[in-house]
């Protein structure tokens, strides 16, 4: 077999079909240089890894300068990859694929690759979520439900820590008001930090109980899973009390602002430490802690 002749006619018919087919191209794409992997292995078990160079110097010249060989080394590589097991996507580009290649481990990968298909996450954006190792932050439990493909629900999808973006110099020196500006200031990325679907209502959302009236830290809502969140925010480690709290805010906004279209609302507490004892016995199963990190 000519892989040579093989691997140019695949390139370039693949090029023909993007510039015809502009709307397909991550398709085509992805297609042919799963095709092009699979020839480039093949070709390097009968004729040694410097085959690459070979094929490189030689489509560049009679092709594309792109085709060097970083380039038809990461397109084997994605062959490779998808062998393993990895989720071939046609929501996805090829250099989508490049940035996730490194990771190896296929459950990472294909966490990332739903991400991407979920959340139409850009190639920086993608970038940004695996140098946060947001996959590693996910709990144990969690990770078991994605690999055998179980439903999960918004609580199980929060990470720990919770990575905040602030400018402080002494980050010992915070207080909840200031834990909170920190916050809203940066509420997109906050929100990412949580999961998918979510919106933000206010910050210091007052409610009446009685003749008393209280402020939730903050209130969001996610529409994924069609509820509202109610988050606390405690710069020491978790307290009995602050179940307590959260958990009259909670009871309050699925009495009083909650339809009967909605989930119960939800209740995250952002601790400074964590003490999984006191969520462990504790008797409303809505209610999570998670340690925040101000970075």
């Amino acid at each position: 077999m000519n892989y040579y002749e093989e691997i140019k006619e695949s390139l370039i018919n693949n090029e023909i079909t993007k510039k015809v087919k502009d709307y397909s191209k991550n398709k085509s794409d992805l297609e042919t240089y799963y095709k092009v992997g699979k020839m480039l292995s093949e070709a390097g078990k009968h004729y040694g890894e410097r085959i690459i160079n070979k094929y490189s110097i030689k489509l560049i010249s009679e092709l594309d300068k792109k085709y060097n060989t970083t380039l038809l080394k990461r397109i084997r590589q994605f062959y490779y990859m998808v062998e393993k097991g990895a989720t071939l996507s046609h929501l996805l580009s090829f250099s989508h694929y490049v940035e996730i290649i490194p990771l190896e481990n296929i459950n990472i990968i294909n966490y990332y690759i739903n991400l991407i298909e979920k959340n139409n996450l850009s190639v920086r954006d993608l970038r940004k979520r695996i140098k946060s190792k947001e996959y590693e932050r996910l709990p144990e439990e969690t990770k078991n439900k994605l690999i055998n493909k179980e439903r999960t629900d918004t609580k199980e999808l929060i990470k720990e820590p919770i990575i905040i973006k602030s400018n402080l110099i002494d980050k010992e020196q915070i207080s909840e008001k200031m834990l909170q500006k920190i916050i809203v200031e940066n509420i997109s990325e906050f929100m990412e930090e949580l999961g998918s679907g979510y919106s933000f209502i206010k910050n210091e959302y007052k409610i009446k109980i009685g003749e008393t009236y209280n402020y939730i830290d903050l209130l969001l809502y996610n529409i994924q899973f069609n509820c509202y969140v109610i988050i606390e925010l405690k710069i020491t480690e978790l307290k009995k009390e602050h179940i307590g709290q959260i958990e009259v805010y909670m009871n309050y906004i699925d009495e009083n602002i909650k339809t009967i279209y909605q989930n119960n609302t939800i209740g995250l507490i952002l601790v400074k430490e964590n003490n999984q004892f006191i969520i462990k016995y504790s008797s409303d199963d809505r209610i999570i802690s998670r340690v925040y990190y101000l970075l």
